[in-house]
């Protein structure tokens, strides 16, 4: 029996949880992130493995999902949250010190590979993960593969910027522009995520609210929060739009905090039609079904193959 190790790598903790080939999770152990040195933070991988390794008897298949992604042209990991690995070459050295193959994504990726991979779910040959959480991120499954572009980084949505129907819907001559930690302004990851979600609302409703009080004064009907509500499911057609008229995905499926919102799925697919080209179809949308799972079990997908 094959067993898949899918190490969820963030900054402030690591899990490693394993998995059969059928993604049923059988073990997990977490441990704090090493901040030390780049040594302590290979350690401490090695050791969450090979203590999987001796329960299981075994020499697992590892799969990494991280806040960041490996260069495919250099090998060296982009990973800026996590200090003491940022800019080395961690698959290279892994792959020496665990004596296999260590594969590596981008965690939004995982997410969406680990929905890809349900059972529910495989009859999609391509699946477009999206995350509205802190921030808005994206990944790309085709027939259970990741597609991450040529260095690494497909998948980055929420660095997309606001285009002409979203400057028209926010008002032409008074829309936010928010400044992106990338350094550029009027990026989605400032509008669409759980954080865009707060701060459009106080920026176009002038009072500071969370996410969560917006949506519960939403279901009570209250008429400031039900404007900003239709506006932002408008605001998320939009932009979610062309990415259905490039990958013309069979499914989309929202993981983060306020894919929770349950109107979103109600509402979206009723929304995107004008602005999607005459013959396309509104593609399935729907909530993750492994939550915060996701990241471990995609990080173990990345060695499984659909049959031809």
């Amino acid at each position: 029996m094959t067993y898949y190790y899918g190490l969820d790598i963030g900054g402030t903790k690591i899990e490693l949880a394993v998995f059969n080939e059928q993604l049923d999770k059988l073990y997990s152990e977490r441990t704090p992130t090493p901040q030390t040195s780049y040594e302590d933070w290979l350690d401490t991988i090695k050791t969450l493995v090979l203590n999987a390794d001796k329960k299981f008897n075994t020499k697992g298949m590892v799969g990494l999902g991280l806040p960041g992604f490996v260069n495919h042209e250099t090998g060296i990991a982009e990973i800026t949250n996590i200090r003491v690995a940022d800019n080395k070459p961690i698959l290279k050295d892994l792959s020496k010190c665990l004596e296999r193959e260590v594969k590596a994504e981008n965690d939004a990726n995982c997410f969406a590979l680990s929905e890809a991979w349900d059972k529910e779910n495989q009859q999609y040959s391509t699946v477009l993960g999206l995350i509205i959480g802190t921030g808005f991120g994206g990944g790309l499954i085709f027939d259970g593969k990741v597609h991450s572009g040529r260095i690494g980084m497909a998948g980055e949505v929420g660095h997309q910027q606001l285009n002409y129907h979203a400057l028209q819907l926010l008002g032409w001559d008074n829309a936010p522009i928010f400044d992106c930690g990338c350094g550029n302004k009027a990026c989605l990851d400032t509008y669409i995520s759980g954080r865009g979600f707060e701060m459009l609302y106080n920026e176009l409703e002038g009072e500071g609210l969370s996410a969560k009080t917006i949506i519960e004064n939403f279901y009570n009907q209250q008429p400031q929060a039900v404007r900003f509500v239709e506006k932002y499911v408008k605001l998320m057609a939009i932009c979610i739009s062309n990415l259905i008229t490039v990958l013309d995905p069979d499914m989309i499926v929202f993981g983060g905090g306020l894919s929770n919102f349950d109107y979103i799925y109600e509402a979206l697919p009723k929304a995107l039609p004008p602005y999607l080209m005459r013959s396309a179809k509104v593609p399935v949308i729907k909530k993750a079904i492994h939550g915060d799972s996701g990241g471990s079990r995609g990080a173990a997908a990345l060695f499984l193959k659909k049959d031809d």
